[in-house]
């Protein structure tokens, strides 16, 4: 299979049997998008690693897709069987990896190229580390930026922020895990189908450090079937169970409900509506159209959306 980044030919360090990272996706229903993430993992400058995948009970082109990368790339484990979860199927992953660390990746989400190889050296520098990931690069449905974040950096800001119900605060996809740390916490807890990486880390931020790069190493998109979206009143009652246990494991006080951010209001006219003039500013009219007539089809009567369709056909 050509290299999708040819000006950044993959750093390849030994021909043993077992590589030294072993990447660990769970797919379900993204066919749309997973090309374009399968190929920003191959892509990467550094190719020491095997990419298993896990097809968690797709029924959409997501199998034909993935077994015809794994026909062309040997890196690829590629298994496809019944619906288990996310929780479930990163667990089979993990005790599938040959390696000593675990870069996760989703289908819908794009790698940065040094990404990799930028986890590998701070992993090596920094041994006391469970856990890295990185600030990222907000896109929406069709790959256009929205903005970078502003994610902390340190253990004790992370974990601050753990605590406080901000799951986010290692992005899942962007994690870069020593496997012998999520083997020593218990890997992830099955019981949640949501919040189970914020479940996680809080486990493994009590036997080892969180970390975060400073540069985006992901691109993460934003759109309406996702769990920010689709799951919200869900995420919101599993992070009170997480925190309750979080808080009595530690010997803190009870844990306050009331602390916890609501639930996500934006409606999806609002995220289409935000999306679109992003797209603007980003040049892409294309796609400032597309979400422009979707709320048109919602509410035609609304101005700012024949404002938006008019700017991206004036192209400004």
């Amino acid at each position: 299979m050509p290299n999708p980044n040819p000006d950044h030919p993959p750093t390849i360090l030994t021909d043993h049997a077992a590589p030294p990272v072993s990447i660990i996706m769970s797919n379900y229903n993204v066919d749309g998008y997973l090309a374009e993430a399968v190929d920003s993992m191959l892509g990467q400058t550094f190719g020491d690693f095997e990419f298993i995948v896990i097809d968690d009970g797709s029924t959409d082109g997501s199998i034909e897709i993935m077994r015809d990368y794994a026909r062309r790339d040997k890196r690829i484990v590629f298994k496809a069987r019944e619906n288990k979860g996310l929780p479930a199927t990163l667990n089979e992953a993990a005790r599938m990896a040959q390696s000593e660390y675990l870069a996760r990746m989703d289908p819908d989400d794009i790698s940065l190229p040094t990404r990799l190889a930028k986890q590998f050296a701070f992993m090596n520098a920094h041994p006391d580390v469970a856990n890295v990931g990185s600030r990222v690069i907000l896109i929406d449905p069709y790959g256009v930026t929205i903005k970078p974040t502003n994610h902390p950096l340190t253990h004790e800001e992370i974990d601050r922020d753990l605590l406080l119900g901000i799951g986010w605060a290692i992005v899942h996809p962007a994690a870069f895990i020593r496997k012998s740390a999520l083997e020593r916490c218990g890997g992830y807890n099955e019981n949640y189908r949501t919040s189970q990486d914020m479940e996680c880390w809080l486990r493994m931020a009590e036997i080892g450090r969180l970390a975060n790069i400073e540069e985006p190493l992901l691109k993460y998109r934003q759109h309406l079937a996702s769990a920010n979206f689709a799951k919200a009143e869900q995420q919101k009652k599993f992070k009170v169970q997480i925190l309750t246990a979080a808080y009595a494991r530690r010997g803190l006080p009870a844990f306050d409900a009331s602390i916890l951010e609501a639930p996500p209001t934006t409606s999806p006219f609002e995220s289409r509506s935000r999306w679109g003039w992003a797209a603007i500013k980003a040049g892409n009219m294309k796609a400032a159209r597309a979400h422009a007539f979707a709320n048109l089809k919602q509410r035609p009567t609304s101005l700012r959306m024949w404002k938006l369709l008019a700017c991206s056909v004036r192209g400004r």
